[in-house]
């Protein structure tokens, strides 16, 4: 018989090959512990926040528990006017931000982009953003009176100027080399602004626009509280004057939702358009 022999099991350090699924695993395991973190910490505080109010250390007047405010959202979501209140509000969000980010970035660009637009428009708008736009309040009213436009306009401002300011640091911010390599390689202008200008400017654009939610959802908080019927704001001021805590405390939950929603969405949007991008990874 011939004398078969099992070659010796291979003992060096391992490959960087078989050392990589491990690592995938170990970081896919730290990911999924992190996510339980970040799940069990506002539980926990709902939670110690309900004992509290319960024991009688919080006032039930002034911060009834969260159950209180999870049943006055059942109410008010079965007949009807939670829904209608999260609608208009939602909506006038939308439109403002849409007007004030339109406008934002058709300035922003053209400042970022050219001499002349920089010469015109940036000034005055540096100018502008040192007005805090919530105090313009009294001059819109007289201006546009206390209607809708009022509030979409203060949404709008709260938008804008996030994502002008962003959006033309974003364009400054690009090497100047990697232009001129693109005219080099024979890149029309309008090309060199797909290829060079649009993926350089994406990361802060993305930031201005996160930024530009939260400004758009803490301008409409105070404009509908300014003479509305209908909204979140409404909600919250007409439940103030029959003394419902916690009313007012599911309205400001439902902002809180609604800008987290816009946050994630925002974000997820980011990741898909800056796939490209590899940034720092947190440790």
């Amino acid at each position: 018989m011939s004398d078969v022999r099992l070659a010796p099991a291979a003992t060096g350090p391992p490959t960087a090959t078989s050392a990589r699924p491990r690592s995938g695993r170990l970081r896919s395991r730290a990911d999924v512990r992190l996510r339980r973190v970040r799940l069990m910490t506002p539980v926990v505080l709902l939670g110690a926040w309900e004992v509290l109010a319960r024991v009688g250390v919080l006032s039930p007047d002034k911060l009834p528990p969260p159950s209180e405010v999870l049943a006055a959202g059942w109410r008010l979501t079965q007949d009807g006017s939670l829904p209608a209140h999260v609608y208009e509000s939602l909506t006038r969000a939308v439109v403002g931000l849409a007007i004030g980010g339109g406008l934002a970035l058709v300035l922003g660009a053209f400042a970022g982009l050219l001499r002349v637009g920089d010469a015109l428009v940036d000034p005055t708008v540096q100018m502008a953003r040192m007005l805090p736009h919530l105090g313009l309040v009294p001059l819109l009213i007289i201006w546009l009176g206390i209607g809708e436009p009022l509030k979409i306009t203060l949404v709008a401002l709260g938008a804008f100027f996030p994502i002008y300011l962003n959006l033309y640091a974003g364009i400054r911010n690009i090497d100047e080399r990697l232009v001129e390599a693109a005219r080099t390689c024979g890149l029309s202008a309008l090309e060199r602004v797909r290829h060079v200008v649009v993926p350089g400017a994406m990361p802060s654009l993305f930031l201005g626009v996160r930024l530009a939610f939260a400004a758009g959802w803490l301008s409409l908080v105070v404009g509908e509280q300014v003479n509305t019927d209908s909204g979140l704001g409404f909600m919250m001021m007409e439940a103030r004057e029959f003394s419902q805590t916690e009313i007012v405390l599911l309205g400001l939950l439902s902002y809180a939702v609604l800008g987290l929603l816009s946050d994630i969405a925002l974000r997820a949007a980011e990741r898909r358009a800056l796939s490209w991008r590899r940034g720092l990874q947190a440790s």
